[in-house]
């Protein structure tokens, strides 16, 4: 929509007629506000289904079924056990971000036909009178009509702390609130049109959180994908055509040895361990949109933090009162109680004192000039209740209040609190009366120095100290006054606090001295939302991976690019919707957590990785030998389900919930892969042989070699989870005994033989087992020392 032109004919006192409103409706004036950036529940249903695994998975499940043996499909499970994981988890994100939404909507008090009624921010017009009040959210762009002593606090768009006073004929900007004084307004821009929408719309494409754990799964996924296809042609042709196999064995010896190379199980137990994250965090008021973010915040090595609103409350605080020339303490503290329990319109530095001063106070107002932001002062007269003169008194900044006596060791020591951060007021007393007419400042003497501050959150420097405890970064970069940034990142204990940067004076984004500044400066003032952007894709190019923590729609642009955007859920919908991480409770205290659950999830995952990559190691090798030698596979599909529940899957998903909070080392792959493959050789080669010299006696078929293959891979494959599972605790230990019984009774048990077709054979094909698993061992132990060094040298 175009601005409006209707400034002069509207009638601030009437506003729009029916007929006006409909005929704007008609015309598609209307303030429909684009919905936030998440996916629908179409998306969310369908990227967690059709997932390329699932689809591989799936694919072999129906050739084994349609071959005549549903049990072989057993491992087909893990598909709905993966995408409900994922649904559910997103879905109720969704669900929480949605009822968030509809709590903070805020409502317009709009100005229709000379009455005054509530309307929902969609149901606003162009060229609508909206009434301001103090504590209402301006909902759309506009321009000022009327206004008494009016404030707005536009922290949310711009940064910058101090409320902006409007005039008549000034503009205003929808996501900024009232703080002080009463107005109307003339309504000049609709929906999309509007300032807030604007730069919320630069970031409302959705997109998945970048997670390396992820992509190295994913990565490993592809690489078995491209080798599936070769793979099964060259079995089911050695099995159909050299060996003469039926079309139903064939299919099933062919999926035994597809369905062990995808690591399936894998996905469905990183999937397992976020949602069980998740969850956790939920305890902390802490929602995660996608599963993988717990990941990113732990491998984080950048803070970047927003100041108003997430470092601090976005509130002021009485600090201190020094009197001047020793004047009374009492009677200042209960001048500033006057002040600020009589002010019919508190601004919120009357409500910082109201905070300190909270005795009911005896004194009358008989006089005032309310606070402007333009004068930059105010002033009230008082008496007691009998009448009695209590004088007139004034607060406001020392350089619009000092005219004649703001100079020499006065005007330094509130310079020296200034450059603290500190905003500094001076209270003064005059022997004149005030009267609603005035607007004049009568001549006037000092008496105290009223100090304000930010409200630290509570939780903020003992959290910032956290992140700081583990190599990480914290760079504060805000839209206000960078010395009063520097001074809260005083307070919050970060180094470098002095050394702030205003960035109005930082070279152009796209230059190299701009990224020396980010990557050598820690706080910076005066940031605009573009350049919070352009600082985040500086770090992000220098090779780090970073957060950003933010609560306006100033910081939405750089809360999309960051790897973790991490939003409070007091702040803005447009910061909720992009946002990774929503704070629910807009408290620090959580992050902590989120990044243990982080390091939790990588680092158990990547102890349990080589216990799945082995299984894809021997499969692809006992594929191979079998299609280049037409030979019989050693193993059936229901062979690979007692070999992935007992030696993998159910031990794995013990070991990764297990808590671990060491930090995060690069190189998971290649330690991953250093495990596996020797293991994975082992296991191959020793299952291979037993199975190969058994069948050498004429009395044993090839079923009945078949199990001894499997004792001897499921007994290779259990020596590698002890060593996986080391150093071993209670839980460890029990879980490696525990694994062993439940393998050895699918042998010994009549039930488990005939249901896993594990048919006694010879006695002394079982001692050659024993014999190659017993000399399997070493082999297994020079594989992990040989890992264990490569691991030093990464």
């Amino acid at each position: 929509m175009t601005n409006s032109t209707a400034v002069a004919r509207t009638d601030a006192s009437k506003g729009l007629t029916a007929a006006e409103v409909a005929e704007r409706v008609a015309r598609g004036q209307t303030n429909s506000v684009p919905a936030a950036p998440t996916r629908t529940v179409g998306q969310i249903i369908g990227s967690n289904v059709f997932a390329p695994i699932n689809l591989v998975v799936g694919i072999l499940a129906a050739l084994v079924i349609a071959a005549g043996s549903p049990k072989d499909a057993l491992f087909g499970g893990v598909i709905i056990a993966n995408s409900v994981i994922g649904v559910v988890q997103e879905l109720r994100a969704k669900k929480v971000l949605d009822s968030l939404s509809v709590i903070s909507a805020p409502k317009a008090q709009a100005v229709r036909a000379g009455a005054v009624v509530e309307l929902g921010v969609h149901d606003l017009v162009l060229d609508d009178v909206v009434e301001l009040r103090s504590g209402a959210q301006v909902v759309a762009d506009g321009e000022v009509l009327i206004g008494e002593n009016l404030e707005l606090d536009e922290s949310h768009l711009t940064g910058e702390a101090d409320p902006v006073s409007k005039r008549p004929g000034d503009g205003v900007l929808s996501g900024s609130a009232v703080v002080a004084g009463t107005g109307r307004m003339l309504v000049t821009k609709v929906g999309a049109e509007n300032y807030a929408i604007k730069l919320a719309e630069e970031a409302r494409r959705f997109t998945l959180v970048n997670s390396p754990l992820r992509n190295d799964i994913n990565r490993i996924v592809a690489w078995v994908g491209y080798l599936i296809i070769p793979v099964g042609l060259l079995l089911a042709s050695s099995q159909f055509l050299r060996r003469h196999e039926g079309w139903q064995e064939s299919i099933i010896s062919t999926v035994a040895g597809l369905v062990g190379m995808v690591p399936e199980g894998l996905v469905l137990l990183t999937s397992v361990a976020f949602a069980v994250g998740v969850v956790r965090l939920a305890r902390q008021r802490c929602l995660v949109q996608e599963l993988p973010a717990i990941e990113v915040l732990a491998r984080v090595d950048v803070l970047c933090a927003d100041k108003t609103g997430t470092i601090t409350e976005g509130t002021l605080a009485l600090s201190d009162v020094h009197p001047i020339d020793g004047e009374d303490r009492t009677v200042i503290d209960a001048v500033l109680c006057a002040l600020a329990q009589l002010d019919p319109d508190p601004n919120a530095t009357t409500h910082a004192l109201g905070l300190h001063f909270t005795e009911p106070t005896t004194w009358l107002v008989t006089g005032r000039v309310p606070f402007s932001s333009g004068r930059k002062w105010g002033g009230m007269t008082f008496t007691t209740q009998d009448g009695k003169p209590l004088g007139s008194w004034v607060l406001g900044a020392p350089e619009n209040v000092l005219t004649t006596d703001y100079s020499g060791a006065l005007r330094e020591q509130v310079e020296e609190y200034a450059a603290l951060g500190e905003r500094v007021l001076v209270l003064a007393a005059t022997d004149a009366a005030f009267t609603s007419e005035d607007t004049a400042l009568p001549r006037v003497r000092p008496v105290a120095l009223v100090l304000l501050e930010d409200i630290m959150r509570a939780d903020a420097p003992a959290t910032l100290k956290y992140f700081a405890d583990q190599g990480v970064t914290v760079k504060v970069i805000s839209g206000d006054n960078n010395v009063t940034v520097g001074a809260v990142a005083r307070r919050a204990g970060i180094d470098a606090w002095d050394s702030n940067i205003n960035a109005t004076t930082l070279p152009h984004e796209d230059s190299q001295e701009f990224s020396d500044a980010i990557e050598n400066g820690t706080i910076f003032g005066r940031v605009t939302p573009h350049q919070k952007r352009a600082m985040v894709r500086a770090l992000q190019a220098r090779g780090h991976t970073v957060a950003m923590t933010g609560d306006g729609v100033n910081d939405v642009l750089a809360l999309k690019d960051s790897d973790c955007g991490i939003a409070m859920a007091s702040g803005s919908e447009a910061t909720r919707g992009v946002a990774q991480l929503v704070l629910m409770d807009s408290n620090f205290s959580a992050m902590p957590a989120v990044v243990s659950e982080g390091r939790r999830v990588i680092n158990n995952i990547e102890r349990v990785a080589s216990l799945f990559l082995a299984k894809t190691v021997y499969s692809v090798i006992l594929s191979v030998l079998t299609g280049v030698f037409a030979l019989a596979y050693p193993l059936r599909p229901i062979h690979l389900s007692i070999l992935s529940w007992f030696t993998i899957g159910v031990p794995a998903f013990f070991l990764a919930l297990e808590p671990n909070d060491q930090r995060v080392e690069k190189g998971f792959m290649p330690r991953v892969l250093g495990r596996a493959v020797p293991a994975g050789i082992v296991i191959a080669v020793a299952t291979m042989l037993v199975f190969a010299i058994a069948q050498l006696d004429e009395s044993i078929d090839s079923d009945h070699a078949r199990t001894v293959a499997v004792l001897v891979a499921g007994s290779v494959a259990l020596m590698n989870l002890y060593r996986v599972a080391r150093p071993l605790n209670h839980l460890r230990a029990g879980l490696v005994i525990t694994m062993v019984a439940l393998f050895a009774v699918a042998f010994v048990l009549p039930t488990g033989r005939d249901w896993f077709e594990l048919p006694l054979t010879a006695a002394w094909a079982y001692g050659l087992a024993a014999a190659l698993v017993v000399g399997a061992w070493p082999l297994l132990e020079l594989g992990g020392r040989i890992a264990e060094r490569d691991k030093v040298h990464s």
